[in-house]
């Protein structure tokens, strides 16, 4: 009896768990549950490798984001730089061929509306920009000056002008789009030149330098010799100088001198020299 007891508890020890007897606690496992035991490891593993490559490509992605970030904006900057830096050779050659012309000397009167805005700096924000006032006073005596010398209906001097009272009422957007319209309409003009670098200026004015930047350096290469060109690259200088690029404002202004030297106007020279020293050109 005591043995069939022992026979009818004995399985149900093991059901209840064998690790209490030592013996069985100490029992080798079998191959089929060893394989067992390394697939669970092997599984285990495979999940951290598998976290660990993610983590790994998303340093990656990250990390080429911030280098394309780092190549737009170092291309960014080195554009006018690059652009300044082939300027020299195409001005030289374009002067050397034309030095020996002669000079055909502008018409005795500018407008005084842009000349007498030259003589103040380019206002760094909208709420520094000359109050209407002053432009519409000069401009009156700009058309009493220039119906000496200009037939008061010719359609072009209208159209510059036009624009330029845009511009010195503070509405930038019409002025541009008038100004643009006048020189597709009179691209050979005198004024045209004018025009383009009052297209930079109203963009500078606006708060658009990057813009204003491009159409100022434009308005430079397109005609070195415009009687604005000049003032382009002064009111360069001042865009770059809105983006934070000292160094390569110093290079317009370096050019300015460079290539017009003592034939700058007194009032641009002026403006100059305070636009090289608000940006510490040596």
């Amino acid at each position: 009896m005591k043995s069939a007891h022992l026979r009818i508890v004995f399985p149900a020890a093991l059901l209840l768990g064998v690790a209490v007897t030592p013996a069985f606690a100490q029992r080798p496992l079998t191959p089929q549950q060893q394989i067992t035991l390394l697939q669970q490891q092997l599984s285990v593993s495979q999940a951290s490798a598998l976290q660990l490559q993610q983590r790994l490509d998303s340093v990656e992605r990250q990390l080429q984001q911030l280098i394309n970030q780092g190549e737009v904006t170092g291309h960014r900057v080195s554009e006018v730089e690059s652009q300044l830096s082939t300027l020299r050779g195409d001005v030289n050659s374009r002067l050397t061929a034309i030095e020996n012309r002669p000079v055909v000397q502008p018409q005795p009167v500018e407008p005084p509306p842009e000349d007498e805005a030259q003589a103040q700096p380019a206002p760094k924000h909208k709420a520094n920009v000359e109050s209407p006032a002053k432009p519409q006073a000069a401009a009156h005596s700009a058309e009493s000056a220039d119906s000496d010398s200009t037939t008061p209906t010719d359609p072009a001097e209208d159209a510059y002008s036009n624009g330029y009272h845009l511009w010195a009422d503070g509405k930038y957007d019409q002025a541009i789009t008038a100004l643009k319209a006048f020189v597709a309409a009179y691209p050979d003009h005198r004024r045209t030149s004018f025009a383009k670098n009052l297209i930079g200026r109203a963009l500078l004015d606006e708060g658009q330098p990057r813009q204003a930047a491009e159409a100022l350096l434009g308005n430079y290469r397109s005609n070195p010799k415009g009687e604005r060109a000049p003032d382009s690259l002064y009111y360069l200088g001042q865009a770059l100088m809105a983006l934070k690029q000292p160094a390569q404002a110093c290079k317009a202004y370096g050019e300015l001198e460079d290539v017009y030297g003592k034939s700058v106007r007194p009032d641009l020279r002026t403006l100059l020299d305070k636009g090289k020293a608000d940006a510490g050109c040596s």
